[in-house]
């Protein structure tokens, strides 16, 4: 199958920046609510590009729920980079030796050039009076978050509301409580964050999305002050890697421009436009211009919940994981 074949197979949300005729095209994999931020840093690497270089580039698109964008690279999907919400997805990958061994350690700052998190979106005025996490279990409350089988932000959102319970000091046993009940409040589940993002603003369906921070910025911005953002006093700390495909770049002869690509995204330029979309740069003067909006929020890592990103797939998403038990008994 050739690579435009398994593209209009795969990926039905598929978009390019920089022209249809190239002599350099590069495709990035990624997840659901990143389309605006790579539409303006996709710009600003062909413009650099294009100053130094004889050749012409041009960069796709891919964008859905990150596990089934995972999946999709795994199945034949000829991604040049992947820039996937969750480590466990990336991960994925390197597994069936399409990504080496290794690939954390190539990029700076373990090939995180961004962090986010999970907070609320409600109605104006907040009328359900919806603060916090233990605010969502209660009567009456109905939630909009996305599949965890097949997204990022639902994965995040899973794990920001089971870690609000540790964090409280709150046993394994009242977490599963907690999530099983919060899950029995979710009226459906979206593949993906755009897709709870339609189901919450547009059809009006919920009390309370559960979302990427940049998601809810975009989202209220949109809505022309129907929406409000609830910080909750925690959340997760979301790391979404990004790592270069090394069989499809070798194969296709883009590596050069794929690790630049990658690379760029440490630029100050980048960082300016990732906390601008309202990403969390690693820089932390850019950082600290965005406080405004980026506000301070208590962020815990993984390791309060599970020893590391692939020990709290296993845990909580892998087959007989904890997933399987909440979905069973929120039914």
């Amino acid at each position: 199958m050739t690579r435009f074949a398994v593209l209009l197979l795969a990926v039905p949300t598929l978009a390019g920046c920089g022209g249809s005729q190239a002599d350099i095209t590069l495709l990035n994999v990624s997840y659901d609510p990143t389309r605006e931020l790579y539409r303006e840093l996709n710009r600003g690497f062909i413009q650099s590009h294009q100053a130094t270089s004889d050749k012409s580039l041009h960069i796709e698109m891919s964008h859905g729920g990150s596990s089934s964008q995972a999946g999709s690279v795994i199945a034949g999907l000829e991604a040049d980079v992947v820039t996937l919400a969750l480590w466990a997805d990336t991960d994925a990958i390197r597994a069936k030796g399409l990504i080496k061994d290794g690939w954390e350690d190539r990029l700076p700052n373990r090939s995180l050039p961004w962090s986010s998190t999970i907070v609320f979106v409600v109605h104006k005025g907040n009328p359900k009076g919806i603060n916090d996490w233990p605010d969502l279990t209660r009567e009456g409350v109905k939630i909009v978050t996305p599949n965890p089988r097949t997204s990022g932000n639902g994965q995040l959102s899973f794990l920001a509301a089971w870690g609000s319970v540790i964090h409280r000091k709150g046993s394994e046993e009242e977490a599963e409580r907690f999530v099983t009940q919060l899950y029995r409040q979710v009226p459906v589940l979206d593949s993906g964050a755009r897709g709870s993002t339609t189901t919450f603003a547009q059809k009006k369906i919920g009390d309370v999305h559960l979302t990427w921070e940049n998601e809810a910025y975009l989202e209220v911005d949109e809505a022309k002050g129907q929406l409000e953002i609830v910080y909750p006093s925690v959340s997760i700390k979301a790391e979404p890697f990004v790592a270069v495909v090394d069989a499809n770049v070798d194969r296709r002869g883009t590596r050069a421009v794929a690790e630049a690509y990658l690379r760029s995204l440490y630029t100050k330029e980048a960082q300016e436009t990732i906390a601008r979309h309202h990403y969390r740069p690693i820089d932390p003067e850019v950082l600290e211009r965005h406080s405004d909006t980026l506000k301070p929020i208590l962020l815990f890592p993984i390791g309060l919940v599970a020893e590391d990103w692939g020990a709290a797939q296993r845990k909580f998403f892998g087959t007989g994981g904890i997933l399987d038990r909440v979905q069973k008994n929120a039914r």
